[in-house]
C-alpha cells in the first residue's frame, strides 16, 4: 500500500528537482526526505529516483507515479472538501498569497471580512509575480491573487481562476509637477525628457511602462530603475521623477502625488483568484474566495475615480478609499 504522505514528497521532489529543495520547501531535513523516499520504492517495489553522487532524478517508473499521486492527492483534497462542506462551518488555516500590491490592497478587507469566523484563521503572504500559481498547484497555498498582463491565466484541469478586477496603468507625478493639474492636458509625447523611474528589467510591470512608452512614440528608456512600486512611489513624491505605475500600487498611501489617467485604452493588468478546483467547495476556502471577491469590488470601486479623472469640487465630501490622497487637487485644498 502507498503511504499518502510518501506521495506528497515524490510529487514535491517531482516539482523542485532536488531532494535538498523538496526537504526545505516542506519543513524536513534532507536525510529524511531521502529515507522517506526510499521507503515509498520498496512501497512501489521499483526504483523511483536515479541517484548519482551529485544528483538525483526520478526514473521512467518514478514520473508516471507522479501522475498517478498528483491525480489521488487531488481525489483526496476533494473529498476532504466534500466532508467539510457538508459540516457547513469554516474552520482551520486558510494560506493565501498575492503579488505585493494585492496583499497590501486586499488584507484589510479580508481581515475585517473573516475575523468573524472563529474558527478560521488567514495566512497572507507575498510571491513574486508568476509563482502563485505554481504555489497553488503544489498545495503550498490555498488561494493566489495573481496578475495577468496578456491574457494568459485561464482554468485547466486542476485549476479555478476568477477574475476580480481591472488594474490600469496611471501617470504619477509630484504634487508641484504642471501635470499635477488635471485641467491641463496630458500628452505623453510631451514627456520625453522628463525623468521616467520604472522597475527593473524583466519585471512585468516594467515591460508594460515600456509598451506604453513605445506606443507614444519611443520615450527614451528610462535611465533610473528601482526595485517595488513602493520605493518607485516615494520618489516621485520627493518630487525625482514621475513615473507609470498599475494604479493598485496607490493602496500603499504615499501622499505628495498626483494621479493622472493615461488617456485612450491604457496599458493594464488583469487581476484574478486562482484556487485547486478540488478544494474551492471547502468552506475555509468558499468563504475566503467570497471575501476576496467582495473586496475586490471595493477596490474597484476606488479606482473608479483614476478612470474618470474629475477634479473633486471644492467643498465635496471624498468618496473613500486609498485613492482619497491621490485625487484631491494639486494644491492640496
Amino acid at each position: 500500500m502507498l503511504e499518502l504522505r510518501r506521495l506528497v514528497l515524490i510529487c514535491e521532489f517531482a516539482r523542485r528537482g532536488s531532494i535538498a529543495a523538496a526537504a526545505a520547501a516542506l519543513g524536513y531535513s534532507p536525510s529524511a526526505v531521502s529515507q522517506q523516499l526510499q521507503a515509498l520504492e520498496r512501497e512501489a517495489g521499483t526504483a523511483l529516483i536515479d541517484r548519482t553522487a551529485r544528483s538525483a532524478e526520478l526514473t521512467d517508473a518514478g514520473r508516471r507515479l507522479v501522475i498517478h499521486a498528483e491525480r489521488i492527492l487531488s481525489m483526496v483534497e476533494e473529498a476532504e472538501s466534500d466532508l467539510s462542506a457538508h459540516a457547513g462551518t469554516p474552520s482551520g488555516r486558510v494560506v493565501v498569497t498575492a503579488f505585493p500590491t494585492a496583499a497590501v490592497a486586499f488584507a484589510p478587507a479580508l481581515a475585517r471580512s473573516l475575523r468573524r469566523h472563529t474558527g478560521l484563521t488567514l495566512r497572507l503572504g507575498q510571491a513574486r509575480s508568476g509563482r502563485g500559481m505554481r504555489e497553488v498547484r503544489s498545495g503550498e497555498v490555498d488561494i493566489a491573487l495573481v496578475d495577468d498582463w496578456y491574457g494568459r491565466v485561464h482554468d485547466s484541469d486542476s485549476l479555478r481562476v476568477f477574475p476580480l478586477l481591472r488594474d490600469p496603468l496611471v501617470l504619477v507625478v509630484p504634487r508641484k509637477h504642471r501635470l499635477a493639474d488635471p485641467d491641463v492636458p496630458l500628452d505623453l509625447r510631451e514627456l520625453r525628457d522628463e525623468p521616467w523611474m520604472a522597475t527593473p528589467d524583466g519585471e512585468p510591470s516594467r515591460l508594460a511602462v515600456d509598451r506604453l512608452l513605445v506606443d507614444v512614440g519611443g520615450i527614451r528608456p528610462t535611465p533610473w530603475e528601482f526595485e517595488g512600486l513602493t520605493t518607485i512611489l516615494s520618489l516621485v513624491a520627493k518630487g525625482i521623477g514621475i513615473a507609470a505605475v498599475p494604479a493598485l500600487a496607490l493602496a500603499g498611501g504615499v501622499r505628495g502625488l498626483a494621479v493622472r489617467p493615461i488617456p485612450g485604452n491604457p496599458v493594464g493588468r488583469d487581476v484574478h483568484a486562482v484556487a485547486r478546483g478540488s478544494s474551492v467547495h471547502r468552506p475555509s476556502v468558499s468563504v475566503t474566495l467570497r471575501a476576496i471577491h467582495v473586496a475586490a469590488r471595493y477596490i474597484a470601486a476606488d479606482l473608479e475615480p483614476v478612470r474618470a479623472a474629475e477634479r473633486p469640487k471644492r467643498g465635496d465630501a471624498p468618496a473613500g478609499g486609498f485613492l482619497d490622497s491621490h485625487l484631491g487637487s494639486p494644491l492640496g485644498e
